[in-house]
């Protein structure tokens, strides 16, 4: 059978479910980043069990709410790798590694699984302190949610042995989602202070049809466009940031302050950990955000700016994969070697290409009847880092880089990123949406041979694709089931798995990946 032919079926089957579903409009997957007043209605607690069990309210005492979810399903890939219980995503997207289909179990389908507390408490009249502490875990593991983890417990490993590795924001922290403090006042908008996720991953949550769905969304399964860049800049440490609403339009801001160790120099050949020298962190952030609701239609405009933005390619060599040409053994800071005596320990180290990017995203929905439409665009610009990291220096979770490229780019990379798509409601219970996310990378090789017939590598231009279809049936406030589909493909620069010497190319370059699962969320 086809893939084509497969696809026109698995889509049918995923209508007709719903078809037969009462459907329910839901609010959407994930809150939005900003409430429509500037000071929203506090949640409603719970009086009883009947309440909670019937109705979508709060388990609040004492202006605390605990909060969590539970997603989890089974799935089939075309071209996947063996799961493992740290990676947190599941396998939908075209996978560089994926080597085979195979039936797994799929988790965090349309929500991440975790735990939160929060808190508002009024001080003054009209001033609220408010926090929350929330985490993500691993519903087929137990396990914090590591991205970090997954490549590293692949350290050393041939690239056909591997488990599925990736990079992303949460790396096995105790709140690896957020943790911050902050005050509120109607007239004043909100300020808080800690670890947050970024404006463009508020965005991402608002303007994606699919809600940041990892089964089911390129934006919400990848963080390049959410992080301005790099999926490690979805959430960042140490930040302050500001939203304030005025009848019908928002501001926000927010500021990373530089933390972390850069790592460490030399100019030396035979250079070891403890004769380089200390380098300082420069990676600060900072982003805007400008936008409005007006009737049924809402729009944002998101400027994002990271220095030293940190991208882990693959698992890191090691002796039983020394030998095969897939990673860089060299340290571009001074081209220096990274291998024999100059290796850091890899148990617990990545292999980081770092740039500076900028980011603008212009995003906007409207609803209309039982319909919401989507769409958005993203403009990425990435070139080396104006301060270079150095062997030792920090990545997310605290994860050392053992490897460092600080002039990846021959040019500036761009990078666009465009979707659209949307839900609708068939009454009050069930609701289907249908998502199109496309990704274009220039052409960043000088002096420029693509195309000539020469090799494609990294460098040259290419594209991603993705296309997912899912219906969603909610029994009651808490807890849904739903089905759905995705199909997506690489070519040219961004079919290369491994970006060093010639160039390796994914196992397959496309994925086609059906998925059943369950939610529950309180």
């Amino acid at each position: 059978m086809t893939i084509k032919k497969t696809l026109r079926i698995l889509a049918a089957g995923v209508f007709a479910g719903a078809a037969f579903m009462p459907a329910y409009a839901m609010a959407g997957d994930l809150p939005l980043p900003y409430p429509t007043k500037a000071e929203p209605p506090a949640d409603r607690a719970c009086t009883g069990f009947d309440d909670f069990r019937d109705t979508d309210c709060s388990l609040t005492w004492h202006g605390i709410t605990v909060y969590g979810t539970y997603d989890i399903g089974a799935g089939w890939v075309s071209h996947g790798t063996p799961p493992n219980g740290v990676n947190y995503e599941g396998e939908s997207l075209v996978n560089r590694n994926g080597n085979s289909s195979r039936f797994l179990i799929a988790p965090n389908n349309l929500s991440q699984t975790g735990l939160g507390i929060k808190g508002k408490e009024e001080i003054l009249p009209g001033w609220y302190a408010i926090f929350n502490a929330s985490t993500g875990i691993n519903p087929q593991s137990g396990q914090l949610a590591n991205l970090a983890a997954s490549n590293t417990i692949n350290n050393g490993l041939p690239r056909g042995s591997y488990s599925n590795p990736g990079d992303g924001s949460r790396a096995g922290q105790a709140f690896n989602d957020e943790l911050y403090a902050g005050v509120s006042s109607s007239a004043f908008g909100t300020l808080t202070f800690g670890r947050q996720r970024a404006l463009g991953t508020d965005a991402m949550l608002a303007y994606d049809p699919a809600g940041g769905a990892y089964s089911f969304s390129f934006i919400g399964y990848n963080g390049l466009m959410a992080g301005g860049g790099d999926t490690q800049d979805t959430r960042l440490d140490d930040t302050v940031k500001y939203r304030i609403t005025y009848g019908p339009v928002h501001f926000g801001a927010l500021y990373k302050f530089a933390d972390g160790s850069g790592g460490c120099f030399s100019a030396s050949a035979t250079w070891t950990a403890s004769t380089c020298t200390s380098e300082a962190a420069h990676n600060s952030a900072y982003g805007f955000d400008f936008g409005g609701e007006f009737g049924n239609f809402s729009v944002d405009v998101v400027y994002q700016h990271v220095n030293q933005a940190i991208s882990v390619v693959n698992p890191l060599l090691g002796p039983t994969s020394l030998t095969e040409p897939f990673q860089s053994t060299t340290n571009s800071i001074n081209t220096n070697p990274i291998t024999g005596a100059n290796l850091l320990d890899p148990t617990n180290t990545e292999y980081g290409i770092v740039t500076d990017n900028s980011a603008i995203m212009v995003a906007g929905k409207y609803a209309w009847n039982q319909w919401k439409f989507y769409g958005g665009y993203e403009y990425i610009r990435e070139v080396n880092p104006s301060n270079p990291l150095g062997i030792g220096a920090t990545a997310q979770g605290g994860y050392l880089l053992s490897g460092v490229e600080d002039n990846n780019l021959d040019s500036p990379k761009i990078v666009q990123v465009m979707w659209t798509g949307a839900k609708y409601a068939f009454n009050s219970q069930a609701e289907i949406t249908l998502s199109y996310y496309h990704e274009i990378q220039n052409d960043f090789r000088v002096p420029s041979t693509c195309g000539n017939g020469a090799t494609v590598v990294a460098s040259c231009a290419g594209t991603l694709n993705e296309v997912s279809l899912y219906s969603d049936y909610h029994f009651t406030k808490r807890f849904d089931v739903y089905a759905g589909i995705a199909y997506s493909n690489v070519s040219g620069g961004l079919a290369i798995a491994i970006p060093h010497g010639p160039g390796v190319p994914y196992f397959a370059n496309n994925n086609l990946a059906p998925t059943v699962g369950a939610r529950y969320t309180f």
